[in-house]
């Protein structure tokens, strides 16, 4: 761990670099041309209150972070969902991910959640991995659907 290291809630002004981190993880997963968001929505649905994210802020800069929402489970209740999760490739290995998704599973805690939830791609191993050392169940019966209500958007 790094004492040059703070995990704080996102502000407004740090959506541009939570954008930049999320289109990075949508390189390494592959999915780049799946991205459709803006900076601008992203200050827009934060202002609404509809998403919210920790970032990891190293010598000044943004090098990580988690944005996540509040969702619920009819069998579990209230839980943390995490959409996406990040800590810049050149920054990996100080321990910053950990601080991140400690501070994330933390917010769980706070908020009086039975449940914190994520998706995670199979072959990820890195991610897999890491999950599995923080004692995570990763489920693998259950598919995933969804509809896009713009065909232009069913890309993916």
């Amino acid at each position: 761990m790094y004492d040059n290291i703070i995990i704080r809630p996102a502000t407004e002004a740090d959506l541009p670099a939570v954008h930049a981190l999320m289109y990075e993880l949508a390189v390494y997963e592959k999915e780049p041309e799946a991205v459709f968001t803006t900076v601008d929505e992203y200050t827009e649905d934060f202002r609404n209150g509809l998403f919210e994210s920790h970032v990891a802020e190293m010598d000044g800069q943004v090098v990580g972070m988690t944005l996540f929402f509040m969702a619920y489970s009819s069998w579990k209740g209230k839980m943390l969902y995490l959409d996406d999760f990040v800590v810049t490739e050149s920054h990996r290995r100080y321990g910053i991910g950990q601080m991140l998704f400690d501070a994330f599973v933390e917010e769980g805690r706070r908020r009086g959640c039975r449940l914190v939830k994520w998706q995670v791609l199979d072959w990820n191993e890195p991610a897999l991995k890491f999950y599995r050392k923080n004692g995570a169940i990763i489920e693998t019966g259950w598919w995933n659907g969804k509809i896009f209500r713009d065909s232009s958007e069913a890309r993916r």
